[in-house]
């Protein structure tokens, strides 16, 4: 006779439950586990072992084998020792195995028998929830997935605190969510000197997740208004930080279970792989895209980046998710994220300086930008130039407006888009709005249509670049407390469409 314990495998965010089934039979003493087990899962016999001589027990002179099933879905990651363990136990009567039947566990064990955390908490309470079970984890990781709310989640440091809570000797209360963590930001929109355009082309980005473009000369200020978008986004929503904080459990990222409410900000570095900025590798990992998910992606230096990562960013810009497919692993992640992208105008960034650039120049922006497919940039809402900041805008007293109250305007249009998409699935902000519905809401007058039509004429507006100004100027309208789509909405949303001089 076999016993049962539960645990889960990853494929991307989603939790597969596994079934771990522990079988005792007579033969040569051995200790097998089968079901497609990586390498981290097969050394789990080791640990097991010596955790539970640890305890003072002794396995039986028996044939031990554990199926993990389905047997075809292949199982990676050391947490699979604690239910591994729980299965054992309960084949050797140390705990009730109907107790070990109502659980899912999740856990690497130490050789001394201490529990480790591990990744991945957050989503394995989500499936525990949905199985109607209660989940049994890492002492470490019980506030991170006790964040579901829908089921015990039992956090326990060692497998003889697990032996004594089952037997009821020492029973463990359920573990709390961790703190809503608010990270304090001392960047502040207020400390950008000029760059009025820039800072309003942000405000609009901002309020309807739009993507953004940034050219100018090197030190004109891309970066540093970059890094004060995210003190200008509303925090996250609960549902919000829940599907970003099951990313970021997968990665290993949430830190003493709290739950962040800020928005995520990745920044990669130019040089970064294709499966760093996508997502795949061992496993097949969340990239830097999906780590953005709900929050910002900011990629310097563009043009820098190689043609073929910047090429695979099409598919889940217009999609919000990104499907990595590997030989052994099919794995879709969300990425919603907010592109905001900065490039200098050409190789050596002074194109636009007749005393410092180099001989090859205009010629040489033409070629620095040409990295930059046009599908590719005809994916960005917001094109804008950064020209250098004068002197005498360096040395005259901080005057702009805070980013306290920018982003009050910001989400005081979220507010309206929140009510307005209230009864569309899969619509969050006016970036997402398509077909009927974007006709509906952003339609514009007269005058605008007139204006929009001529626009389209003289610059050849793709159909996704003309959807793509009726989404701006919708932005622009929400900002400005206007329920219709008026001729000034649309002027503004085509002054940021046209081409910016250095692209």
């Amino acid at each position: 006779m076999s016993v049962r314990a539960h645990t889960v495998a990853f494929e991307g965010v989603e939790a597969r439950p596994v079934e771990v089934q522990c079988a005792l039979s007579p033969g040569m003493p051995s200790f097998s586990i089968v079901g497609l087990p990586d390498k981290a899962v097969s050394e789990a016999r080791e640990r097991v072992r010596a955790a539970i001589g640890a305890l003072g027990l002794a396995l039986p002179s028996k044939r031990i084998t554990v199926n993990l099933s389905p047997a075809d879905l292949p199982k990676e990651g050391s947490h699979f020792d604690l239910p591994i363990a729980l299965a054992l136990l309960a084949a050797l009567s140390v705990v009730p195995p109907e107790l070990v039947a109502q659980t899912v566990a999740l856990g690497e064990l130490s050789l001394d028998g201490t529990l480790v955390p591990v990744i991945g908490a957050l989503p394995a309470a989500l499936a525990a929830a949905g199985a109607q079970k209660s989940l049994l984890c890492p002492e470490r990781c019980g506030a991170e997935a006790a964040w579901v709310g829908a089921t015990d989640v039992i956090g326990a440091n060692s497998l003889r605190a697990v032996i004594q809570h089952y037997s009821g000797e020492h029973p463990i209360a359920p573990a709390s969510p961790g703190e809503a963590q608010r990270a304090a930001s001392t960047r502040d929109m207020a400390d950008v000197k000029g760059q009025e355009r820039a800072k309003r082309a942000l405000e609009i980005a901002a309020a309807g997740r739009h993507h953004l473009l940034m050219v100018g000369a090197p030190g004109a200020g891309k970066s540093m208004l970059a890094k004060r978008l995210p003190g200008i986004l509303p925090p996250l929503s609960a549902v919000e930080a829940l599907e970003t904080s099951m990313i970021h459990s997968l990665a290993g990222l949430i830190d003493a279970g709290g739950i962040s409410r800020d928005r995520p900000f990745q920044e990669p570095h130019h040089t970064a792989s294709m499966a760093a900025i996508v997502g795949g590798g061992k496993g097949a990992k969340p990239g830097q895209i999906s780590l953005a998910h709900n929050g910002v992606l900011f990629m310097d230096e563009f043009p820098e980046f190689p043609r073929t990562v910047l090429e695979t960013l099409r598919q889940p810009i217009e999609t919000g998710d990104v499907v990595v497919a590997r030989a052994n692993a099919h794995m879709r992640y969300p990425c919603r994220f907010l592109l905001v992208a900065a490039a200098n105008p050409c190789k050596c960034g002074m194109m636009f300086d007749a005393a410092q650039a180099c001989s090859r120049a205009p010629n040489c922006g033409e070629d620095y930008m040409g990295r930059i497919s046009g599908p590719l940039l005809d994916r960005f809402d917001l094109r804008i130039d950064v020209p250098a900041v004068s002197f005498t805008d360096l040395d005259l007293p901080a005057t702009g407006e805070t980013s306290t109250v920018i982003g009050a305007r910001v989400a005081a249009a979220r507010a309206r888009q929140d009510e307005r998409y209230a009864q569309a699935p899969d619509v969050h902000v006016n970036a997402d709005v398509e077909g009927a519905l974007l006709e509906e809401v952003a339609a514009p007058d007269n005058e605008g249509r007139a204006l929009i039509q001529q626009a389209a004429e003289r610059f050849s507006l793709s159909a996704r670049g003309y959807h793509r100004v009726l989404k701006v100027a919708r932005t622009i309208a929400d900002l400005a407390g206007e329920q219709h789509v008026l001729r000034s909405h649309l002027a503004e949303a085509l002054s940021y469409r046209l081409p910016a001089s250095g692209s």
